[in-house]
């Protein structure tokens, strides 16, 4: 009886932890800062940046600043989520992850990356204006309304008449992870390689290109679960679930509103979001409400 016992007990656990996922779901706060937003995962940050930058410039080293860009509110935490740094010529880099679109996206776009030129004004009359360039590159979990339905949206400041480059100082790459749909064998360079491998990781029982690519093999070693101390695994787990909760309320207003048709599903959903601490501007984007009829809620 006892070995039958036993045998229950690690069946259960086997068909539990078995379905567990080998490598980090790179959409979460904790996952993404792991592959490219730690001194020991520098490298895969360096590669991926080089490889979107190829044949216009080689970033040979970064460094951290420890300035993230600040929420909009606590849940924004769950959605937007970003790296800042800073490159040996003393550009300024933004690697962002925005897992669902937000209220004036393009508007909070510009903002920040104004923002970050702001940052470097000096007081006092000697100080001529000399910036420095600020990138921000942002891995997009959605296509929004308003853009191209294209996978790279690059942004610079340019002559309207003649679309030459008016500036270098200021640049937006927005990648839209759901308009790309190559598999592993059909990715052509190496931006579509990471690409590829972010938006499968959690499904992934191996990393493809890993046996040889130095780094990607490093990113295997990183994004390995199993590799976790117990307090890292503790933080990933409140982080995934985060995500996907945040997630499920998003999915929820939108399946609930369109099968249900009822203002009285939509205002339910509207109160749940606002207990959330979504801004008035989110909630009103999603259920279609007015301002005022979230505010007074």
């Amino acid at each position: 009886m006892k070995k039958f016992a036993i045998w229950i007990f690690l069946s259960i656990f086997a068909e539990k932890y078995c379905d567990m996922a080998k490598y980090i779901n790179p959409f979460t706060d904790v996952g993404f800062k792991r592959i490219f937003g730690q001194e020991l995962s520098k490298p895969l940050l360096l590669d991926f940046l080089n490889s979107l930058f190829e044949g216009e410039k080689h970033i040979a080293n970064l460094t951290f600043l420890d300035k993230e860009q600040p929420a909009l509110c606590e849940e924004d935490r769950s959605l937007i989520y970003d790296i800042y740094c800073e490159t040996d010529d003393g550009e300024k880099i933004i690697v962002e992850m925005q897992n669902k679109s937000q209220p004036f996206f393009k508007n909070r776009s510009i903002y920040y990356i104004s923002e970050s030129i702001a940052r470097q004004g000096e007081r006092g009359s000697a100080w001529n204006y000399a910036i420095d360039s600020v990138y921000l590159v942002a891995f997009l979990n959605f296509s929004p309304l308003d853009f191209k339905k294209q996978f790279r949206t690059d942004v610079v400041l340019a002559e309207k008449g003649t679309t030459e480059q008016f500036s270098d100082k200021l640049r937006m790459i927005f990648l839209q992870l759901p308009l790309f749909t190559k598999e592993a064998d059909e990715c052509e360079n190496q931006v579509e390689r990471w690409i590829y491998l972010l938006k499968n990781m959690e499904t992934l029982n191996r990393l493809p290109w890993a046996a040889q690519s130095a780094v990607f093999k490093k990113l295997e070693s990183i994004a390995d679960v199993s590799g976790m101390t117990r307090a890292e695994r503790l933080q990933y787990d409140e982080a995934l679930k985060k995500y996907r909760d945040t997630i499920s309320v998003f999915e929820g207003v939108r399946m609930e509103g369109r099968m249900e048709g009822r203002k009285e599903g939509i205002i339910a959903n509207a109160r749940k979001m606002k207990s959330y601490g979504f801004t008035l501007e989110m909630i009103a984007d999603i259920t279609g409400l007015t301002i005022e009829e979230v505010r007074d809620l």
